[in-house]
């Protein structure tokens, strides 16, 4: 290019300014993202949580592994060697001669600047007859001559080469990478999954575990976390035998696959809550860690089927017990229990013998929320088989267990009567989540009376509700604009998934308290509005579910539920009815249409100004 001025570095002291800078760009934010946290904090929640999930398996493995671990002090010593390195470099840099010779090639090779390639080539090689130190010719000049000519001759060889080489490294990407979704669910395990979706709308639990199986992460050859050992010809057999009729002789692929088969009966181990040797152990793991989340890719899956089969038709959607059954297996993975056992086997110290003291003709408990309800003496005397460590721990864990209060608003958004739900209108049912303990939901509902303060409270409520009765216009302005407000902030901050730790015996990682919540029509088995997965549920959140009314007039029964990820026995059903009504018929003269006689003369005036002098305008060009 004209004029383009070069600097050389004989000395070689631009390396070190570039060798620099690459070290500190790879040590400055590396020190940011991969520097151990505070371990004593790690320390002290764990600490805090082992009152209660102190017989987890997840928290038993954390707490040997930040016992264990010497990844964080290994961690530590490649960043400070990588700061001692920086620092050397910076010192070596600081002590460099920072003086430059300005170069010119065109100016090297007697050329005009902007001369062409075969110009430079030419001259290049006169240039080179009669400077060669072969010929004669002086050594270092020749040295300046064939710089010259590579800086000029050299640079689209580099372009091509560059460009050449991040192709090959975008292949290379793309063709050795394994193929994920964005929840790091492969895309091969998704399409198997919208495969058997289709062919199998209504889809038992026993088919659903066989179809779970059978994702490729569970494949070695898809997935390298995944292993098949030679013991597993052995100890596999023996775990079928346990287990029983697990349809072993089914001979559709993938179900028959020798990795499919391992991961089921892995599955329905873990289920039966069987002891397995410690090599099938930590595969058993393995795959007990990704069963939730290949569950959810399920339900992602026939929601999306079930979409299509609304919008376009042709085929049947996923029926609602198959959506549902998806739901229950990951609340039976995460606490390791089979479908027909009790919800009270989640609870520490709690054994199969055990039930018959709770199910008895006198107490009746069959699920926690019985267990709950009980009186402390009535409790404490059917628990008699436990002593007082460990009911005082039972204790804990049941007051530890979640309670939800649902509150909900059924109404129409943006239309004149937010209450009159019309054929075809857009319906919006606005659920407020409310997470409470279940033990302080107990003490505060069943044993203690309402005190004065309390009284006190609940007349200054009835008060505004009575006040505020004859202000609904108002009321319902104040509320839309909250809810605007509410989604503004929604869109603006970004909510931690992190909310209340589960207690799991048998699962063996941390998993945190997620629901799910959508509306059924249970008569005809089929979703309304497809499932909202509740992730970010601390203390109050607030969804909102949108559906289409039905486009026939009449009263219909649906039934807005909440189901929980991780435990048994704590889904609520609620009751949603619909009263749709006849829509509005369009009127031909409303009065935002009825403009004056004279506001039409002018508007006839201006359009036939403007047509005029655009007709003068031609005449003038021409």
């Amino acid at each position: 290019m004209a004029g383009q001025q070069f600097q050389y570095d004989d000395s070689g002291n631009t390396f070190f300014y570039f060798l620099t800078s690459f070290v500190g760009l790879i040590v400055v934010p590396a020190t940011y993202y991969l520097w151990p946290r505070d371990q004593n904090a790690e320390q002290l929640r764990l600490k805090s949580l082992r009152r209660v999930h102190g017989r987890c398996l997840w928290y038993r493995l954390r707490l040997m592994k930040s016992q264990q671990s010497i990844v964080p002090t290994l961690k530590k010593a490649a960043l400070l060697f990588g700061w001692a390195v920086f620092l050397l470099l910076a010192y070596k840099v600081s002590k460099l001669d920072r003086e430059y010779q300005e170069y010119n090639p065109y100016e090297v090779l007697n050329l005009d600047p902007g001369a062409s390639l075969s110009e430079i080539k030419k001259q290049y090689r006169v240039l080179s007859l009669k400077y060669h130190p072969d010929k004669g010719g002086d050594e270092s000049t020749f040295m300046r001559i064939a710089k010259a000519y590579a800086a000029k001759t050299t640079s689209a060889f580099t372009t091509s080469f560059v460009s050449l080489f991040l192709t090959f490294s975008l292949y290379s990407f793309f063709f050795f990478c394994p193929s994920i979704s964005g929840d790091q669910i492969l895309i091969n395990t998704t399409q198997l999954f919208m495969h058997f979706m289709y062919k199998t709308p209504n889809m038992n639990m026993k088919r659903l575990a066989m179809v779970l199986t059978a994702a490729f992460e569970f494949d070695p050859r898809s997935n390298k976390d995944a292993t098949i050992r030679p013991t597993d010809n052995i100890e596999v057999p023996q775990l079928i035998r346990e287990l029983g009729n697990i349809n072993v002789k089914k001979k559709e692929p993938p179900f028959c696959y020798p990795y499919s088969l391992k991961a089921r009966v892995l599955v329905l181990a873990h289920l039966a809550r069987m002891d397995v040797s410690e090599e099938l152990e930590e595969d058993q793991r393995f795959v007990v860690r990704k069963s939730p989340a290949l569950l959810q890719e399920m339900i992602n899956v026939g929601c999306q089927l079930t979409m299509m089969a609304n919008s376009r038709g042709g085929f049947h959607a996923p029926r609602l017990v198959t959506i549902e059954n998806c739901m229950k297996l990951t609340q039976m993975i995460v606490q390791g229990l089979q479908e027909s056992k009790s919800p009270l086997l989640q609870l520490p110290h709690f054994e199969e013998e055990h039930l018959r003291y709770c199910i008895s003709k006198k107490y009746k408990v069959r699920s926690l929320q019985d267990l709950v309800s009980l009186k402390d003496s009535d409790r404490r005397s059917m628990l008699r088989f436990l002593g007082e460590d460990k009911y005082d721990e039972v204790l804990a864990v049941l007051g530890s267990f979640p309670h939800i209060a649902m509150v909900t608003k059924l109404q129409v958004l943006d239309d004149e009567d937010s209450n009159n739900i019309t054929a075809g209108s857009i319906v919006t049912v606005t659920v407020t989540l409310t997470r409470k303990r279940m033990a302080v939901r107990t003490c505060l509902h069943l044993f203690k009376p309402m005190n004065v303060k309390e009284m006190k409270h609940c007349s200054y409520v009835c008060q505004n509700l009575i006040r505020h009765s004859f202000a609904p216009v108002r009321q319902e302005w104040e509320a839309l604009q909250q809810s605007i407000q509410r989604r503004e902030r929604a869109l603006l901050e970004t909510k931690s998934k992190v909310t209340h730790p589960v207690y799991s015996l048998y699962f063996p990682e941390e998993k945190h308290e997620w629901w799910w919540l959508y509306i059924a029509d249970r008569r005809d088995q089929t979703l309304v509005s497809m499932p909202y997965h509740v992730c970010t549920l601390k203390d109050t959140e607030e969804v909102e579910l949108k559906f289409p009314a039905p486009s026939k007039t009449g009263n219909y029964q649906y039934s807005i539920i909440l189901r929980s990820d991780s435990y048994l026995g704590l889904d609520q059903i609620r009751p949603l009815k619909l009263e749709v009504h006849e829509a509005k018929a369009m009127l031909d003269n409303h009065p935002q249409w009825d403009i004056p006689d004279t506001e039409e003369e002018d508007e006839e005036q201006e359009d036939s100004d403007g047509i005029e002098e655009s007709e003068d305008d031609e005449e003038d060009n021409d």
